[in-house]
């Protein structure tokens, strides 16, 4: 049976059917075509009184240019200073905005994102986003707004008035420590639930188990953004990067003992 769009010849052959009074099944079966195939075609195009063959064609085919994509616009990667490679800053960005895309964000957000982390200013306008990124001003807008929403990014004047979005020094403690209080946030309310389940039941035990869960984590995960701040304003090592801790932070963590540690099962 073939398969794909509709020929113009077959067009044709539908007209002639109609025209002749043949059911849509009988035009389907002289055009080795499925039945339903020929119904929305004739159905689409003006049904059956109005079907004509040359006008569906253009409008397929008008459709079909309509739903083709323009292909993507590569972003503007501006000359490079201190040496480096134009071409491996685009392809690490790109790998960059992989990975926070993958981590939740939706793709704009990820994709200013990872701009503005690989500019050595860590500051841009909405105009020179949009430069960069090759998108519309609307789109970055809307992307600024998650990320200001979500303490990622922060906003400044220059001196010439104009807006600037900046990821600074400090910004990761900042999107660290907003987590930290959204989760804090859900704990409470986990825990406003409890009563009204019931605490012995198991949707209550669930919920006060979750809130137990979030409420060190959030502890935790504010405890060691303070511990870890002064490494947002520290230069570079001169011996370069410090190697990872193979068995992990020494912080204290769920098998740590003391007056913070959740109970062992």
């Amino acid at each position: 049976m073939p398969g794909g769009r509709l020929t113009q010849q077959e067009r044709r052959q539908i007209a002639l059917g109609l025209a002749d009074g043949l059911a849509y099944a009988e035009i389907a079966r002289r055009l080795d075509r499925p039945t339903s195939t020929v119904t929305r075609e004739v159905m689409r195009n003006g049904g059956p009184t109005a079907y004509r063959a040359e006008v569906a064609h253009r409008a397929t085919e008008h459709r079909a240019h309509r739903r083709k994509k323009p292909e993507p616009r590569a972003a503007h990667t501006p000359p490079q200073p201190h040496g480096r490679d134009a071409e491996a800053v685009r392809a690490f960005e790109e790998v960059l905005t992989t990975v926070l895309l993958a981590s939740g964000a939706p793709l704009m957000t990820s994709r200013v994102l990872a701009c503005l982390y690989v500019t050595d200013t860590g500051s841009l306008t909405a105009a020179e986003l949009a430069q960069r990124l090759q998108v519309s001003p609307a789109s970055v807008s809307k992307a600024i707004s998650y990320l200001e929403s979500q303490g990622m990014i922060g906003r400044q004047r220059d001196e010439r008035r104009r807006e600037r979005y900046t990821v600074d020094d400090d910004i990761m403690y900042q999107s660290m420590m907003a987590s930290a209080r959204s989760t804090a946030q859900l704990v409470e309310t986990a825990r406003q639930g409890v009563p009204v389940l019931g605490a012995d039941t198991p949707a209550g035990v669930r919920l006060e188990n979750m809130a137990r869960f979030l409420d060190y984590v959030s502890e935790a995960i504010a405890r060691a953004a303070e511990q870890a701040r002064a490494v947002l304003h520290s230069g570079p090592s001169p011996d370069g990067p410090e190697p990872r801790n193979p068995d992990g932070p020494e912080t204290d963590g769920p098998d740590a003992e003391g007056p913070d540690a959740p109970p062992r099962a």
